[in-house]
């Protein structure tokens, strides 16, 4: 299979055509779930399409080693080349690592202007043109609507989408009567899409909670397989 036609063919394609086309230039997302369930597979998956695309990612993690981050992509890409068939597979995944860029930070250390400053001198002062930003394993407990908010008015003005994970945690239920996960109720407002990953016995549940100005819009019909953790059509 060539890379047009993977790029064509990805779940990822499914996804955007349920919410309203897309996250879009920006908006900020968000996969929320219960810890381990596959939110970090969700975003680098939305991150390789990107990739694929040819459009630049920076990814920025608040919990693991760059090397971690890495061996997603890596174990990702692999699985997706090998099912599909993919030619050329060593040219693309050259492509895909030159778009890339991976970013750590520790909550504890950095506030949101420090955050946004980092991007904004890579993005700009690097000149490494991003479309999307990943951010992964920022916990929401410690943070404000203030930061989303910012986060919410950067993606404005630099174009960007912006794609965050969100752990549930504390006491269950962990989501009101419209889905909303408690954790993130008073983040609302900066959040475009809102995506709950709902385990079943036999998959995950991509279970959209907002889409753009919809809540609990139709269903997608799209999970992500319990054993891959790749997304695909229910």
């Amino acid at each position: 299979m060539l890379k047009e036609d993977l790029i064509k063919k990805s779940p990822v394609r499914i996804l955007e055509r349920g919410i309203e086309g897309g996250l879009k230039a920006g908006n900020i997302g968000v996969i929320a779930s219960r810890k381990g369930i596959g939110k970090t597979s969700v975003l680098v998956q939305l991150a390789l399409d990107k990739l694929l695309q040819g459009k630049k990612v920076v990814h920025v993690s608040f919990t693991t080693h760059t090397s971690y981050v890495i061996s997603w992509y890596e174990n990702i890409f692999t699985e997706l080349a090998k099912r599909r068939a993919l030619e050329h597979t060593d040219d693309v995944h050259d492509d895909l690592v030159k778009n890339r860029v991976i970013m750590n930070f520790n909550q504890e250390g950095v506030n949101t202007d420090q955050i946004l400053r980092s991007l904004r001198a890579m993005i700009v002062d690097g000149g490494f043109a991003a479309e999307s930003v990943i951010i992964d394993g920022f916990d929401f407990t410690r943070s404000s609507p203030e930061h989303l908010a910012q986060l919410s008015a950067f993606a404005k003005e630099m174009n960007l989408e912006i794609w965050y994970s969100c752990t549930m945690i504390g006491e269950e239920p962990f989501v009101d009567k419209r889905n909303v996960p408690v954790i993130l109720r008073e983040f609302l407002d900066s959040i475009a899409v809102l995506i709950v990953l709902d385990p079943k016995p036999e998959f995950i549940h991509f279970l959209v909670v907002k889409d753009h100005g919809r809540m609990n819009p139709e269903d997608l019909q799209i999970k992500l397989d319990s054993k891959t953790l790749l997304i695909a059509e229910t």
